[in-house]
């Protein structure tokens, strides 16, 4: 009888999450736990999870609390879908770094809107895995709140548990490429390592044959550049896809957004790379799910019982039924991609078996691919450092190293930008 605590259940994940569980063939009777230290948005989600569970004719039991350790002992495995300081900073984290020239489309996993949100983030992460370790020492960790590859990086530096990052990019993007090349996805045969948000397709093949030649001949046609234009200029100068979107990508790098004229060429509004996209819409998008929550809870919108490629089942359903099965997850190197710091942390195929996490080795990206990861991953080193050790400079220093700040701004500008993010988030922040 599997015990799953989700930690942030009143995000968009928790019924999704909970349906693909509940749908997992032959998974019996189990418990789902969920935490939320927001009343009613706990309270929407457990009316829903209980109407997931009636939908699907399982015998599971509905626990929750806004006090985490009420209901975490003896879990199997624990979901972390936290928002701390919910839509409060989202408009700093983007309005201040703009005044300095520095252009977001998401901005909640690097850049300067990445950092803060670490810095928020993280402390109460390490907190809700100090209680796991005392509580429930057995259970498998997912991850899925940004920004990710901080949040992971710090799950492995504070804790003994098995911690795997997962994300929803790689399998996505997997699916695109199939679409742009016009082969069944069944057919499609790839390999995609790197960092979260910044993972290369080295490898894409239909029997035997390599379509790396085709995608760049597709990616010539103007119609279908329009629709990735970040990600098809990525791939036709540097030689390979990426999974992340054409706007999130656009952040990671130092090319696209650093002058109007750049942005105008090849970002495009929304996920494609849309200047303050995500500060822009997401206390609307937020807002809006709660209500659908509601609308759904109460049977005025229909739940659709389809299993999702999100990954969370398919780890609980390997776990459980030891039907072993690959992810590609976070976790942290240790030589699984050579060229790349083994102390960070990288998205790799992950294992997943009875016996829990076993990342696969990689091997080698492509040197100018791995650059483009490891720039990233000074940022994250420091990140976390500045979140667990309370330390302002490191946090500064992160942003200095940010490709895209970098490419915008001069040290002190930087400087300056941070400490007036400090002022106006000092509520929220560890020091």
């Amino acid at each position: 009888m599997p015990k799953v605590v989700v930690v942030g259940a009143g995000s968009s994940f928790t019924s999704h999450l909970a349906k693909d569980i509940l749908l997992i063939p032959d998974i019996g009777d189990g418990t789902f736990a969920l935490v939320d230290i927001d009343p009613e948005r706990l309270r929407l989600a457990h009316e829903l999870v209980e109407k997931v569970v009636h939908l699907t004719g399982r015998d599971w039991r509905v626990v929750s609390s806004v006090d985490r350790r009420q209901v975490m002992a003896d879990a199997d495995y624990l979901i972390c879908t936290i928002e701390v300081s919910g839509v409060q900073t989202v408009r700093y984290d983007n309005d201040i770094p703009s005044k300095y020239g520095i252009d977001q489309c998401i901005g909640d996993t690097i850049g300067p809107g990445g950092v803060m949100k670490a810095l928020r983030t993280i402390p109460a992460w390490v907190d809700i895995l100090r209680d796991a370790e005392e509580l429930c020492p057995r259970a498998l960790v997912m991850n899925y709140t940004n920004p990710m590859s901080m949040m992971t990086l710090a799950a492995v530096k504070v804790s003994r548990l098995p911690v795997a990052g997962l994300c929803h990019s790689v399998q996505g993007t997997s699916r695109q490429l199939a679409g742009y090349l016009g082969v069944p996805y069944e057919e499609l045969t790839w390999e995609c390592a790197g960092i979260n948000h910044m993972a290369w397709f080295t490898r894409l093949e239909r029997d035997g044959v390599d379509l790396y030649p085709l995608l760049r001949e597709r990616a010539r046609d103007p119609e279908v550049y329009e629709k990735d234009p970040v990600r098809f200029e990525v791939m036709l100068q540097l030689g390979a896809f990426v999974s992340e979107s054409s706007g999130h990508f656009s952040e990671y790098v130092p090319y696209f957004r650093k002058r109007p004229d750049l942005l105008r060429k090849y970002c495009r509004e929304g996920y494609l790379g849309g200047s303050g996209f995500y500060a822009r819409n997401w206390p609307q998008w937020r807002k809006d799910n709660d209500l659908r929550v509601a609308r759904l809870a109460s049977g005025e919108e229909q739940y659709e019982l389809k299993r999702s490629h999100e990954f969370a089942s398919v780890v609980i359903e390997a776990h459980q039924a030891d039907r072993p099965a690959v992810i590609h997850a976070s976790v942290l190197n240790r030589g699984l991609i050579e060229n790349l710091p083994g102390d960070g942390v990288v998205e790799v195929p992950v294992l997943v078996d009875g016996q829990g996490y076993h990342p696969c080795r990689f091997g080698e990206l492509p040197p100018q691919l791995a650059a483009l990861c490891q720039s990233n991953m000074a940022v994250f080193e420091l990140g976390v450092r500045a979140a667990l050790e309370r330390d302002r400079e490191a946090a500064i220093h992160a942003m200095m190293l940010d490709p895209l700040s970098a490419a915008v701004c001069s040290p002190a500008e930087i400087r300056a930008m941070a400490e007036e993010l400090f002022e106006a988030e000092k509520e929220y922040l560890p020091f």
